[in-house]
């Protein structure tokens, strides 16, 4: 279906994508924050682009102040000031943002300071067997000193191991996600064990 996606259609899928996510949370009955990846190079105009999903939060009663915009670190960005742009208009609204899958792409902590997200997501290749690499670990921990003085909220990616738990926990990192604590469901809430948290 990805492959699909093109310069002319991705404005339109992007949109689709953003209503849809929106629509499921608000049947789930969803009232934590809700995280929704776009496509930086799909998105024209901030302001514009904004326009429906706000109304399809008003229309399917979600809260605004709960919505999370993210872009994977994948995706290479063409025009990083445009990034930026909609980043500052996203939270200029209230709105907080993400970068998603960071180590996996074209990212580098300066490029980190310059988008300064509300949240840093971790990429799963920094996670894996962290608590067998000393590499990973000062790098990661280099990520979480920045971070800490921007203000970012780091999560780690991909936490399967208790051991990878232990790590993290210990370079100071409060927020993750994983199959340790649950596998992802497809329009479902999983049941999370939040007790290794606690």
């Amino acid at each position: 279906m990805f492959e699909q996606i093109n310069h002319d259609n991705r404005y339109y899928f992007d949109q689709a994508c953003r209503v849809k996510a929106i629509e499921t949370a608000a049947r789930l009955g969803i009232d934590c924050y809700l995280h929704i990846n776009f496509l930086p190079n799909a998105v024209y105009s901030p302001e514009t682009c904004i326009r429906a999903t706000i109304e399809a939060a008003d229309l399917y009663g979600f809260d605004l102040t709960k919505l999370v915009f993210e872009v994977t670190e994948g995706e290479e960005i063409v025009d990083k000031s445009h990034l930026q742009r909609i980043f500052s208009s996203y939270s200029a609204r209230g709105f907080q943002t993400a970068i998603d899958d960071y180590g996996a792409g074209y990212t580098s902590l300066s490029w980190l300071v310059e988008i300064r997200p509300h949240i840093l997501k971790l990429d799963r290749s920094l996670i894996q067997d962290i608590d067998q690499s000393p590499e990973k670990q000062k790098q990661v921990k280099e990520v979480i000193q920045q971070c800490e003085l921007q203000g970012t909220k780091v999560l780690a990616e991909g936490v399967e191991t208790e051991a990878e738990l232990n790590v993290l926990t210990k370079l100071g990192i409060r927020f993750m996600q994983g199959y340790y604590f649950a596998k992802p469901g497809f329009e479902s809430l999983p049941e999370v064990d939040f007790s290794p948290l606690c």
